[in-house]
């Protein structure tokens, strides 16, 4: 994977290095690893990786990279020392060497033409701002989620990525989670009957903007560049609890995010079971503690804390007029017939990510669709986000996919977008 200017031959190369003297026949002993034996991947097969705000999440994700034989992290970009530091020495571990670099402005680790892909792992606030940006560079993207902060986000992000021919993949990792899979495929194959709804859990329904906190000393930018920090975000003054970036500026400006922050998994799932990953429900509305939406082919989705059977965090359920399943983290599966479980396979609990980043190595060398490709991520998103609009608004709005625009709302058709900072305009 490899980007090199010049490629010789074997007869150009004997010629050029006879010609100059060289000495050809001095036995050299070179290891299998290095050769691709014994397990190992030759250096021109590796997919050159680079880290993109590697701190809490992002250091779990480039653990997970760090088992893949063929990628090789080269640098680490973060806007913090400390979390440079930590990823530097993680991936210098790794390799048994010193090579890492590091730096903070990621337009200096985008133009190296050796990096294949990037690990994006920042805040919220630079997700897919930062995808585009990577994109755009040549660059193949593994975004944690959420991958966007609004439905425009959402669609310049599918758009990019088509019109690039990069590959993307969304970090929801329970596509590739043998329990999730074969709960979807139950829903898919009309095993269930007719489809009539599906369950998403959104860890909290509500939303509140992400404000300002008390203003503290700005520390200096070695140490952390808040500007850069902030990106595309609203200003605000520097206060460290801000610092946790999974935490901040959450779709739209919201903190809570409603239904994106588990929604970008759950909902995500929900829209594979229901065959809906090209589009978005029409109808969303408040009903008590509760968000119900409807789908254009009558499958009603219905956003819920309560009311689950006890399969770990992150449980989503789909019923049908012949049966039910539900499943969640622990990665147990309950349906409503033990027929209907009949060759589940092995349990794997704990969301691991390992399986999602192989589908992805996989992709960048096939040029092939990932399981959470962009436009796969925009229309979750896209239905995260319409539910967060009639959430925020507290009642019914009625969304049309084709046009991507709330039908007769111009109070909600305000909120499909935010205004960014400047120079990070998209």
């Amino acid at each position: 994977m490899h980007k090199t200017g010049v490629s010789l031959n074997r007869r150009q190369f004997l010629k050029s290095t006879i010609g100059a003297g060289a000495v050809l026949m001095i036995p050299q002993v070179i290891p299998g690893t290095v050769l691709g034996k014994d397990g190992g991947v030759a250096p021109s097969e590796r997919i050159v990786m680079a880290g993109l705000g590697i701190g809490n999440r992002g250091g779990y994700d480039l653990g997970c990279f760090l088992h893949e034989p063929d990628a090789q992290f080269v640098t680490i970009c973060d806007v913090r020392a400390d979390n440079r530091k930590r990823a530097k020495d993680a991936v210098d571990t790794r390799y048994g060497n010193k090579d890492c670099t590091t730096c903070i402005d990621m337009n200096e680790m985008l133009a190296r033409s050796d990096i294949d892909a990037v690990l994006i792992a920042t805040g919220p606030n630079w997700h897919a701002t930062a995808s585009i940006i990577a994109a755009k560079a040549g660059k193949d993207v593994y975004c944690e989620k959420p991958c966007t902060k609004n439905i425009a986000q959402s669609l310049a992000l599918a758009e990019v990525f088509r019109r690039t021919g990069r590959v993307f993949q969304a970090g929801t990792q329970r596509r590739s989670l043998p329990n999730f899979m074969f709960a979807i495929d139950l829903a898919r194959r009309g095993k269930l009957g007719k489809l009539q709804t599906l369950y998403a859990h959104p860890a909290g329904l509500g939303t509140s903007t992400s404000g300002w906190l008390p203003a503290e000393p700005e520390p200096s930018k070695d140490k952390v560049d808040w500007d850069l920090y902030l990106g595309p975000a609203a200003w605000r003054p520097y206060n460290g609890k801000l610092l946790d970036g999974f935490n901040f500026e959450k779709g739209g400006g919201m903190v809570g995010g409603g239904c994106l922050e588990w929604g970008s998994h759950c909902v995500d799932l929900c829209q594979w079971a229901n065959d809906a990953d090209n589009t978005a429900p029409v109808e969303y509305e408040p009903k008590g503690d509760q968000l119900h939406a409807r789908y254009a082919n009558g499958v009603k989705l219905i956003v819920r804390n309560d009311g689950w059977l006890p399969l770990g965090s992150c449980p989503v359920r789909f019923e049908g007029d012949k049966g039910w399943v539900q499943t969640g983290d622990d990665a147990e599966i309950v349906a409503s017939s033990p027929d209907l479980l009949i060759g589940k396979g092995a349990k794997i609990a704990g969301y691991p990510a390992d399986f999602h980043i192989r589908n992805f190595l996989d992709r960048v060398r096939s040029r092939g669709q990932t399981r959470a490709n962009a436009d796969v991520a925009c229309w979750a998103h896209i239905a995260c986000h319409a539910a967060n609009v009639s959430l925020f608004l507290n009642r019914k709005v009625n969304f049309d996919p084709k046009k991507c625009e709330f039908i007769g709302d111009e109070e909600a058709n305000r909120l499909r977008s935010e205004a960014i900072r400047d120079p990070w305009r998209l």
